[in-house]
């Protein structure tokens, strides 16, 4: 893989953006739906400019956000498959087929993982990110169960070493009785002892800082721990359709073994106002917790809005 695409897989994964069907408790809009939102897009005055640098796009004509599709720049993901009702123990496995429709078995390492796996229901609970194991073969695969009834999505975001920085999006359904939970906004998040605040705001149509501000019992964390060559990760998902984005913090890759805190920083690009889900892996301790937040992007207006400023935790 040449430095240009190296340096454009490192942009993605700093700044992406959005895609996919959600509703609290509703089915996810099918994958073969993609084509038809992608036609509409184009149409859309107000959507938002495709990234000719890599950092993806809201829907600009002709361009299907992050996740929306099991398709991209001709690889595809196959083949998957998982336990069909809660509790069952299996195994979650897929394929990606490259472009000559043959499974991939080649892939960079990017932020210390060949691929990163994320799924998470279609309300937003019950969020997971993980990294399955490939075979021989090109089937990736790792032990699975669900814990809830409902439909989820599955994001495979990957780099094959033949090609460009993916994400695919495939749907999956575990039958039984579902209890669906509504969305509503919140800054604040608890993991155990541990709370973390979510600063800043989401600003539509530009790049947003936000800011982790991490305690326990009521004091600031000092101890974070690199996980995946970073302080922290943030994966964030369009309410209104589930769209993807991975973004990751500012600044220097940690040193191994390094820590530091109590605030995290990252930068995000959102192209609408609207909800979105945000989901913050932290590594303390060694042991990896995510926090769950709920954040409305507003419209740029000069910096008028004070909502999402600095917390105060202590008690």
């Amino acid at each position: 893989m040449n430095v240009g695409t190296r340096l454009a897989l490192f942009a993605a994964g700093l700044v992406a953006v959005f895609g996919t069907a959600y509703a609290a408790g509703a089915v996810v809009v099918p994958d073969d739906a993609a084509d038809a939102w992608r036609d509409a897009s184009a149409d859309d005055e107000h959507a938002g400019a495709d990234h000719a640098d890599g950092h993806g796009g809201t829907g600009g004509a002709g361009v299907t956000p992050a996740g929306l599709s099991a398709s991209q720049d001709g690889f595809r993901l196959d083949g998957l498959s998982a336990p069909t009702s809660v509790g069952a123990d299996g195994v979650l496995s897929f394929r990606v087929l490259g472009v000559d429709g043959a499974a991939v078995t080649a892939y960079e390492t990017v932020h210390d993982e060949e691929l990163h796996l994320v799924v998470v229901r279609t309300d937003g609970a019950h969020f997971r990110h993980v990294h399955p194991d490939l075979d021989d073969d090109g089937t990736w695969s790792l032990p699975w169960s669900w814990p809830a009834a409902g439909t989820y999505r599955v994001y495979v975001d990957a780099a094959p070493s033949d090609g460009p920085a993916l994400v695919l999006g495939g749907t999956l359904t575990v039958a039984g009785d579902l209890e669906p939970v509504e969305a509503a906004p919140t800054r604040d998040a608890v993991a155990g002892e541990y709370e973390v605040y979510l600063a800043g705001n989401l600003l539509a149509g530009g790049t947003s800082e936000l800011t982790a501000q991490v305690r326990r019992d009521g004091r600031p964390v000092e101890d974070l721990q690199p996980y995946l060559g970073a302080l922290g990760h943030l994966v964030a998902l369009r309410a209104d359709d589930l769209a993807y984005l991975h973004v990751h913090p500012t600044g220097p890759e940690p040193d191994a073994g390094a820590t530091s805190g109590p605030d995290v920083a990252f930068e995000a690009h959102v192209d609408t106002v609207g909800r979105y889900l945000l989901y913050l892996d932290l590594r303390v301790d060694d042991e990896v917790r995510t926090f769950a937040f709920v954040v409305d992007a507003v419209a740029d207006e000069g910096g008028s809005h004070t909502e999402g400023e600095s917390h105060d935790h202590e008690h």
